[in-house]
Formats: structure tokens, C-alpha cells, sequence
């Protein structure tokens, strides 16, 4: 008789501490709402001055790499242009992902980031468009000896290095995001294993 009770007692006091952070996650993300602009102006001026990135800044970063070896890609004769042209493709859509990956991470409430962690499911997709780009750049990498011409090679060298910037931007938002203090992350981290 004494379990039973003491078990009621213990499952309700889950509960009510279950129902109660479940309110507190719907206020915050209410309030989230409403000053999610004001944030975004905040977080773009605290990833910039910290060496991070934002999924804006990725946009336009990927748009001008696109951009530019596209331009290579054209001048470029034979299979090393159509190489360049499907390296950028890839990293083009890359890109979609990774920006999407990034906005939700960003965006996710403080109160749930407090008590549940980071966004691990995004930061895991993060992670695993880091190592296709870096697939990418070993691959434009391999076809450097083979451009033709100097202005492309160089132009090329330019572009890969401004990706390997992107890359280390997006290690440290990572970085960054992962360290947050939680309440219960460390238990989400265990069911995510």
C-alpha cells in the first residue's frame, strides 16, 4: 500500500513538472515570436564579431562561390569545366540544407535551448554537409592541375579557400551552439547516440 502511494505521488510530481515545462516552452516560444526580429538583428552582429555565421551570411557567401566557378566553368573546355560545373551544383544545393539546418538551430527557442539542449538533429545534418564540402574542395583540389588557364586556376584557388572560410565559420557555430548549458540535454544526448 505504501508503494502504490508512494508511486501515485512520485508520477504525479512528473507530471505537473512535465505540464509545467511544456507551458514554459509554449510561452517562450510565443515570446520568440515576437521578438524573433530583434534577435535576428542580435545574432547576426554576435556571429559576426565571434567569427560565426549566420544562415544569411552562408547564402550569399554560397551564391557568389556558385557564381564565380560557374563563370570558370564556362571558360574551362573539355571535362575539367563540366567537373566544375557539377562540384558547384552539388555545393549549390549543399547549400539549401545547410542554411535550413542553421535557421532552425537559430531560431529554436531560449527556454527550450535551457531546458532540452541544442538543436542536435540540426547541428547533425550540419555536420555531415561540413564533410561533403570538404569532399568538394579535395575534388576541386585534384582538378587544379588540370585548368588550363592561369586566371581560372587562380580563381578557382580563390574560391576554394573562400569555402574553407565558410567551413570554419560553420565549426564554430557549431562549436558554439553545442556548448549552451541545458538542463536536460545531456539526456537528450544519450537517446540521440
Amino acid at each position: 500500500m505504501l508503494k502504490t502511494k508512494f508511486l501515485v505521488v512520485f508520477f504525479l510530481a512528473i507530471a505537473i513538472v512535465f505540464s509545467l515545462t511544456a507551458w514554459v516552452i509554449a510561452k517562450a516560444d510565443q515570446n520568440q515570436g515576437r521578438n524573433q526580429e530583434n534577435n535576428a538583428t542580435t545574432n547576426e552582429k554576435n556571429a559576426t564579431s565571434s567569427g560565426q555565421i549566420n544562415a544569411e551570411e552562408h547564402r550569399s557567401t554560397v551564391a557568389n562561390f556558385v557564381q564565380s566557378l560557374l563563370s570558370v566553368a564556362n571558360r574551362e573546355q573539355g571535362g575539367i569545366g563540366e567537373q566544375v560545373r557539377v562540384i558547384t551544383q552539388q555545393q549549390n544545393d549543399s547549400e539549401a540544407t545547410t542554411s535550413q539546418a542553421m535557421e532552425k538551430v537559430q531560431t529554436r527557442s531560449k527556454i527550450k535551448t535551457f531546458l532540452l539542449g541544442s538543436d542536435y538533429k540540426n547541428l547533425g545534418a550540419l555536420r555531415s554537409e561540413l564533410v561533403k564540402t570538404r569532399n568538394r574542395i579535395d575534388q576541386l583540389n585534384r582538378l587544379l592541375p588540370s585548368v588550363q588557364n592561369a586566371s581560372n586556376t587562380v580563381e578557382i584557388q580563390n574560391q576554394i579557400q573562400t569555402l574553407e572560410q565558410e567551413q570554419t565559420k560553420i565549426e564554430n557555430f557549431i562549436k558554439a551552439q553545442e556548448n549552451k548549458i541545458s538542463l536536460f540535454g545531456w539526456l537528450l544526448k544519450m537517446f540521440n547516440k
